[in-house]
């Protein structure tokens, strides 16, 4: 069988069983395949990150994407990553992909709220969409092709390839007991999130995570929010700041991206690219896994161990919050001037009112009703 034919029959599989199947069709090319797969070249891509090298999640997640593109090609194809400031800064990621300097780029896409307010939208906006109901929106709601039209505006395509779940609402110096103690607050919180805090009356600042811990602790930031308590324990946020809030109002659900150069993606064969749309996906699944098996230990550590005290966000602050949300989303999106962010925040509001009456009735619901029949706290 050739090669060609071969993968496009796969490809069909590529979702569901990925992590077998690379093996697999390793194994397959190795005794079917050898003389095509030589007869076509190898390439190498280079692959470049906002995320520190090795940190637990982000960086690793993005190390196994590069580790699986290239297992599952026989080679063929071989990721070189680099993380956040080997080849470029980590706010620059996004220009050298761009650009073509890089082939491929693992990062947040509300990162490039400057370039487009519609790229925060894929991966979280304040009160926006839990993880799975990202994921049914990218990939059944047209939040894709939404985000394939906007990306190609910028020569990138876009692909989910990691979420981070819910997460913490910060870290901070001092109690936060109403909508007044955010005055004056100078917080690292990027996205749509930093303009809420700024109409709060804080100063919101982007940094990027390799920063964090040395600006909370040297009184540059008076706060940060960063993932959740299996990051943030590693972060070493709680040897500078006590008080640990949740629920996190600003990123319910965090998707993280795998974005090619347009002019690199479209080099693909067809088998190549659903090869490769099938690794973000599975890499998609199995960081929100990850995260959402590791928090619990962690937080667990940070309050038993480290004197975290865990705090909860009042009603009265997350009304607060929950106001100046939307305005924020009306005056920085809807009313921004721009087109093709207008028409994602408004497919995406309206898939969100769609989507919040399924997910009241079936995972809020159960959740309320299994802690009370089971105690759990």
């Amino acid at each position: 069988m050739k090669r060609r034919n071969f993968l496009t029959a796969a490809s069909g599989l590529i979702g569901a069983a990925i992590g077998g199947g690379a093996v697999w069709l390793s194994n397959q090319r190795k005794d079917e395949m050898a003389g095509p797969a030589v007869a076509m070249g190898k390439r190498e891509l280079t692959m470049v990150m906002t995320w520190p090298k090795k940190f637990p999640g982000l960086g690793t997640g993005a190390e196994r994407l590069a580790d699986s593109i290239t297992a599952a090609t026989d080679g063929r194809l071989t990721v070189k990553l680099y993380a956040a400031g080997e080849l470029v800064p980590a706010f620059e990621s996004f220009d050298a992909v761009s650009q073509g300097t890089a082939d491929i780029m693992h990062a947040a896409s509300y990162y490039w709220v400057g370039k487009s307010p519609g790229f925060a939208f894929f991966t979280a906006v304040p009160f926006g969409l839990t993880a799975n109901e990202l994921n049914a929106w990218v990939e059944w709601g047209g939040g894709q092709e939404l985000w394939d039209s906007l990306s190609a505006d910028f020569n990138m395509k876009s692909i989910l390839a990691g979420n981070t779940g819910v997460q913490m609402g910060g870290w901070f110096r001092k109690e936060m007991k109403t909508l007044d103690d955010f005055k004056g607050v100078k917080m690292r919180i990027p996205g749509l999130a930093g303009a809420v805090l700024d109409k709060l009356g804080g100063s919101a600042v982007t940094l990027p995570g390799g920063e964090l811990f040395q600006a909370l602790q040297s009184g540059t930031i008076d706060a940060t929010e960063w993932v959740g308590p299996w990051n943030d324990r590693a972060m070493g946020f709680y040897k500078v700041a006590k008080f640990y809030y949740y629920p996190g109002f600003h990123e319910p659900g965090a998707g993280l991206e795998c974005a090619f150069n347009l002019d690199t993606w479209n080099s693909f064969s067809d088998a190549d690219r659903a090869l490769l749309t099938g690794l973000c996906r599975s890499e998609n699944d199995h960081m929100l896994a990850e995260y959402n098996a590791k928090n619990a230990a962690a937080l667990e550590d940070l309050i038993s161990n480290q004197g975290v005290q865990l705090k909860r966000f009042s009603s009265e602050i997350y009304a607060g919050l929950g106001k100046a949300s939307a305005e924020v989303i009306e005056e920085k999106v809807l009313s921004s001037g721009d087109a093709k962010a207008k028409k994602i925040g408004e497919a995406f509001l309206a898939f969100r009112k769609e989507v919040a009456g399924w997910t009241r009735l079936s995972e809020q619901a159960y959740l309320g009703e299994r802690a009370k029949a089971l105690n759990l706290s």
